[in-house]
């Protein structure tokens, strides 16, 4: 069911070139099984006035990884959670935190896989999914989720005001995490599944999840994306529509033309128009939602 991970990606290039961009600490370089990236389309936000680059975050007595990016200087601010796509935390992930931290939020995004494995060392995607991911319960997720919110509010975030977004995997995260964390005010979803069968370690999907939503989410999907059929954003709707409050405030828009993963810029599926329409209406979902 992970299956839209690989719709866009490229054969891997020679051997010289996965070892130069295989990211060596979190939120430096790509994934291998991502590789070659499209360098040139790849956008580069400074970190020039943040606190960037990688914490260590306390689960019990567990340290887990992360990469954190926050405004010089400012106390309170609010707090989103970035959650990857299967390739872990690399310089995409860790852009899209900078970007955020450049609005006024205090951003942290956690390797969720670092238990079962280093996603950034696969390079054939089916042993990534098969080794790693599919090992993942989405519980310890949850958890590990909470503690980075915790974390934040221990350097001096208002966790009360709190948001999450991610991408593919992420964005499934997203819807459930929002219906996990009663605190969350908002969330974005960007491309994640929406239903699918269940497991032990996956016992539920965002359909499944849709009445017990604490903060409206804005979920933004592709068209053309074959991994995740329309279909399954129908059912998602009503599912939203026939739910409490928060779910009715919750919002999907598609971008007809798009395929999955279209706000990856280092990857050929990027399409600029939607990805720059969905990142303007992220920012502006986190302000109306109590994140402002």
């Amino acid at each position: 069911m992970l299956q839209q991970e690989f719709d866009t990606l490229v054969p891997s290039g020679g051997d010289m070139t996965r070892r130069r961009f295989v990211r060596g600490t979190v939120g430096t370089g790509f994934a291998a099984a991502v590789l070659p990236v499209a360098a040139q389309s790849v956008v580069k936000t400074s970190a020039e006035g943040l606190l960037a680059g990688e914490v260590m975050i306390p689960v019990g007595d567990f340290k887990m990884p992360a990469y954190r990016a926050a405004p010089v200087g400012r106390k309170g601010a609010p707090v989103v959670l970035v959650v990857s796509e299967i390739f872990g935390v690399h310089e995409h992930i860790a852009d899209v935190a900078r970007r955020l931290a450049h609005a006024g939020y205090f951003a942290v995004a956690p390797e969720l896989f670092v238990r079962q494995g280093d996603a950034s060392a696969y390079g054939e995607i089916a042993k990534l999914l098969a080794e790693v991911i599919a090992k993942v319960p989405d519980a310890q997720v949850m958890g590990d989720l909470d503690a980075a919110l915790a974390w934040a509010k221990g350097q001096g975030a208002d966790s009360s005001r709190a948001g999450v977004t991610g991408f593919c995997w992420g964005g499934r995260i997203t819807w459930l995490y929002a219906a996990h964390n009663p605190a969350l005010k908002a969330g974005v979803a960007w491309y994640g599944r929406l239903q699918g069968a269940t497991s032990a370690l996956n016992p539920k999907h965002p359909v499944d999840v849709a009445a017990a939503l604490s903060g409206p989410v804005l979920g933004l999907y592709g068209g053309a994306d074959t991994g995740i059929p329309q279909d399954s954003v129908e059912k998602m709707r009503a599912a939203l529509a026939a739910a409490n409050a928060a779910a009715r405030s919750s919002e999907i828009v598609v971008y007809p033309e798009a395929p999955h993963a279209f706000h990856a810029d280092y990857r050929p599926s990027y399409r600029k128009d939607a990805a720059e329409d969905g990142w303007r209406r992220c920012l502006t979902w986190f302000k109306a939602n109590g994140l402002g």
